[in-house]
């Protein structure tokens, strides 16, 4: 049995609760995706889904504990219980150290009563044509496609025992596409967000793969080393996301990464770029689009930084990370803001980067005199904390660049690289643009890049395969 509209599910549940403090987010899923291989589709299909979560908190003589419980297609009978088994687990949990009164507020956003928004096979209705079109044109040039395109939807229902009452609908889309030779010997690959697949160019897309396939018909094989280096958009982006989530100011101020300052503190104030790097997360970026307030399912971080379920609701707006190339900020909690002296900043659901270039990544390309182009990364992986060196690996494509032309494909290669010494040596941008992340972009979709040229980039040692 259903328990009901999720703003009816949210006011239930904290009505049952005999808790000090209630915060109470159900969310609904919807998700429409398509599949393929060599050229034909596999599979296709169509999911709903539902999420309750249940953050009671309770007040005892050495502090206030929280108690947090979630579960999956809670029926009728199951809400209650579920209720009690978040206050039972706070009055298990010792004194929660990021406790903070919750967030309080009057009145219901707009939409908070209104039903969650829905995907259907319909957001493909002029990908999948577009699709079978470009499976004909790649059969008829001995190219196999392989591929997934995916759409969802998750209305967020947040409330509080304070009366507040929020609501947020996320739409998030990406295509991945591979193109093989019939051999398998050469691969390439792409991959872009798209939040209803209106602005999805699949001809284009194809004629990108089919461009570097032709590129690697021609090879060379080059030995490990240091080389000037054209990173395009989703590469940065799998490099600046790994930088984002350690960047938690609580770790740094107690002198675990690399924003600790030596001696004690942050790095907050230092240059990290000579070029007018400004790094942000702002939910009304165009592209872009997050949660205009904070969603926390659970107190810590894990790989990303510090959240606190005591914040649910907080509002988020623009963050400067880093401006004009100097580190301004470091994500926060209400409490760890007060251990570190930096203004509350919570973790934001996107990821922006501009750095005054204005040329495409294909115009940096006529302008390299000798250098590598990668296509892809994968595989990355953290080295030491305390640099952020990262390893990972080059795959489906890295090309030399000769006299402003590609000259052919190389072998991939083992790369070991800083994120922050990549921002500190590269000595061009391009223009920023929407972009998904190859290695991340299941888990953090939302990033807006430039392609960035960066000397002496760290090919560690050669990698098989293609």
């Amino acid at each position: 049995m259903s328990a009901g509209k999720p703003y009816e599910i949210v006011e239930r549940a904290l009505e049952l609760s005999r808790a000090d403090g209630l915060v109470v987010l159900a969310e609904e899923n919807s998700s429409a995706n398509l599949r393929w291989a060599g050229n034909t589709l596999t599979t296709n299909g169509v999911t709903r889904g539902r999420t309750l979560t249940v953050i009671a908190t309770v007040d005892g003589a050495q502090g206030t504990a929280a108690g947090v419980v979630s579960r999956s297609a809670v029926t009728d009978a199951e809400l209650e219980p579920l209720v009690r088994a978040a206050e039972e687990a706070a009055r298990q949990a010792p004194p929660a150290e990021d406790a903070a009164p919750l967030l309080s507020g009057q009145g219901a956003a707009p939409g908070f009563t209104e039903d969650p928004e829905v995907t259907s096979p319909d957001v493909f209705a002029e990908f999948a044509p577009a699709l079978g079109e470009s499976f004909a044109r790649s059969r008829a040039a001995d190219r196999e496609l392989f591929g997934f395109a995916s759409h969802d939807i998750t209305s967020t229902y947040l409330g509080t025992s304070g009366g507040l009452r929020l609501r947020h609908d996320q739409r998030a889309g990406h295509v991945e596409i591979n193109a093989k030779s019939p051999d398998r010997t050469r691969s390439s690959y792409v991959t872009v967000p798209t939040a209803d697949f209106s602005d999805v160019d699949v001809a284009a897309l194809e004629a990108e793969l089919a461009q570097r396939l032709q590129w690697a018909r021609r090879r060379i094989d080059l030995p490990a080393g240091r080389y000037e280096t054209l990173l395009p958009p989703s590469s940065v982006a799998d490099l600046l996301i790994y930088l984002y989530w350690t960047a938690d100011a609580r770790k740094a101020h107690d002198g675990r990464t690399v924003f600790s300052r030596a001696g004690g503190g942050t790095r907050v104030g230092e240059k990290l770029s000579r070029l007018p790097v400004d790094l942000y997360s702002d939910p009304a970026a165009p592209g872009t689009e997050a949660a205009p307030f904070l969603i926390a399912h659970a107190s810590g971080g894990g790989l990303s930084p510090e959240v606190s379920v005591f914040d649910n609701g907080l509002p988020l707006g623009r963050t400067d990370w880093v401006r004009d190339g100097v580190l301004r900020q470091l994500p926060t909690t209400r409490y760890s803001s007060g251990v570190t002296g930096l203004p509350v900043a919570p973790l934001t659901d996107n990821l922006l980067l501009e750095a005054g270039g204005t040329r495409s990544l294909q115009e940096m390309v006529a302008d390299t005199e000798r250098g590598l182009l990668v296509t892809s990364l994968w595989y990355i992986r953290e080295v030491d904390p305390a640099t952020l060196l990262l390893t990972g690996l080059t795959r489906d494509g890295v090309f030399l660049v000769e006299n402003g032309e590609v000259s052919g494909v190389v072998n991939n290669f083992r790369f070991n690289e800083s994120p922050v010494d990549v921002l500190a040596r590269a000595s061009e941008a391009g223009r920023s643009e929407v972009t998904r992340s190859r290695e991340w972009g299941d888990y953090f979709p939302r990033t807006a890049m430039p392609a960035l040229r960066v000397p002496g980039f760290n090919m560690s040692s050669v990698s098989p395969g293609v």
